[in-house]
């Protein structure tokens, strides 16, 4: 599963990688803005980084749909669209209800303990959050928020599933962080997650995939409602 990357001290990777992890996570922090224009030149300036492993890492997240590229343009941050968020949250919908009735059917007493530490880490970051702004702009809570999500599929049998709902899950992540500058609502996110796992833990693979669909459905419908007030955004 590829996490998040927010972190930069990576000094001791290859440079490819080094450029990958730095720009993937500007991508997603909506730090490089959707759409912009991702030049080489420019990209060297900024971050001291020779063509070669940036072009590398540019074409790895072609490959995760995050930048869109053709000979005549150059590379691109993706755009983002109300279509394209509709498509991810079906898939991530068909993906993960997947991996976590799976999960449920065969996780054993590590993937209970496992999960139960992921979502006290997470509660706990939430108790200790008590600043302006929402929690999802938060860096540790958004590393944490995926490894409950993760944790809780963790027994998933297929590798591949998981590896594309993390790809899925990080598209919906730049999405969400995109929408909070006009969303200001709050929401109790924690208890949604608690009967998620309470579900889970009691192998009610029904409920559990029940409510995780209302859970990821009603975040895209709130982000799409954010970002239907921005009128580039269709």
């Amino acid at each position: 599963m590829q996490p998040f990357v927010w972190v930069n001290d990576d000094r001791d990777l290859p440079l490819a990688e080094r450029a990958f992890r730095l720009l993937r996570g500007r991508i997603l922090r909506c730090e490089i803005e959707p759409g912009a224009k991702l030049k080489i030149e420019a990209l060297q300036r900024e971050h001291g980084l020779s063509s070669s492993p940036l072009r590398e890492a540019l074409n790895r997240l072609v490959q995760e749909s995050l930048v869109k590229t053709d000979e005549r343009r150059g590379f691109w941050a993706a755009p983002v669209t109300i279509s394209d968020l509709r498509d991810v949250t079906r898939m991530r919908l068909l993906l993960d209800c997947e991996a976590l009735k799976d999960s449920i059917a065969r996780g054993d007493d590590a993937w209970e303990a496992g999960a139960l530490a992921a979502f006290h880490q997470l509660a706990k970051v939430e108790a200790r959050i008590t600043g302006p702004g929402p929690l999802a702009l938060n860096a540790e809570w958004s590393v944490l928020h995926k490894q409950f999500h993760f944790a809780l599929m963790g027994a998933c049998t297929s590798p591949k599933l998981l590896e594309l709902s993390s790809s899925l899950f990080d598209q919906a992540e730049r999405y969400r962080r995109l929408s909070m500058r006009w969303r200001k609502e709050p929401r109790n996110k924690s208890a949604e997650h608690k009967r998620i796992l309470d579900a889970s833990l009691s192998r009610d693979a029904k409920a559990a995939v029940g409510l995780l669909t209302d859970h990821v459905s009603r975040t895209a419908a709130n982000v799409e409602a954010a970002l239907s007030k921005v009128s580039p955004i269709r």
